[in-house]
């Protein structure tokens, strides 16, 4: 038996819990950023799908309310009734958490790196009042968007207008934007829209890796363009009502 020497003593393997690769990207930096530009091309999809949908305001209540009648058909008989739309809904609503999780979680990791911000595209909007603003102008539109389904797709007492109606868009949205406080909310929460979709437009470009300076112009175009149609559609719904060209 040899004394004064050490036995080497088998080394106990740890046991690894195998993980999902998504997650893993997920909670990277680059991930949480790919995440936020993916996310924020079906949100921009969004928006101006809705816009262009209430355009057919300005034809008459019959082609906006058959519109509407349209989009909950959407599908049969293969789905049911608004099957479709509540598909639709919840992929929407999806995206919609996982950009304000993302958008949340990279600000923290970068603060706890001890870096300024969520840094997208930031070369390149350094000074940008839309870049610094970029927190806010979510948050605050988001707390609209809450407001805005209340009161003209749920119905709800408090929002909603004591006319509303189920499956008559064109009137309740009339309704809603005769009441002028409720009109002018709507006008300042799409300025605001304006700015976090500028921003949105111009960094994703930046997070998905197509960032090349020789481009910059055309990024900026596109950014201005798509927040300028937005805005300037949505905009013209409640002044369009409050100024008699639409009742």
């Amino acid at each position: 038996m040899l004394t004064g020497s050490r036995v080497a003593q088998p080394l106990r393997q740890r046991r690894i819990r195998p993980r999902f690769w998504l997650l893993d990207f997920y909670g990277s930096a680059i991930g949480k950023k790919a995440v936020m530009a993916v996310t924020g091309i079906m949100l921009l999809g969004f928006v101006l799908a809705h816009m262009l949908g209430n355009l057919h305001m300005y034809q008459d209540a019959e082609h906006m309310n058959h519109y509407g009648e349209y989009l909950r058909t959407i599908g049969e008989p293969i789905l049911p009734h608004t099957g479709a739309l509540w598909i639709l809904r919840a992929g929407l609503i999806l995206a919609f958490v996982l950009h304000i999780h993302s958008a949340a979680t990279l600000t923290l990791m970068n603060r706890q790196s001890r870096t300024v911000g969520y840094k997208g595209g930031r070369s390149y909007v350094a000074a940008n009042y839309a870049a610094r603003t970029m927190r806010w102008s979510g948050i605050i539109v988001g707390l609209y968007l809450v407001f805005h389904l209340m009161d003209l797709t749920w119905g709800t007492n408090g929002a909603a207008t004591d006319s509303f109606t189920r499956g008559q868009p064109y009137e309740n949205l009339v309704a809603s934007f005769q009441r002028e406080p409720v009109a002018v909310v709507y006008i300042i929460a799409n300025l605001l829209l304006g700015i976090h979709i500028y921003h949105g437009a111009w960094s994703l470009f930046q997070s998905l890796g197509w960032a090349n300076p020789r481009f910059n112009d055309w990024r900026r175009m596109f950014a201005i363009g798509f927040a300028a149609v937005i805005v300037i559609g949505n905009v013209s719904f409640p002044i369009a009502v409050m100024t008699g060209i639409v009742e």
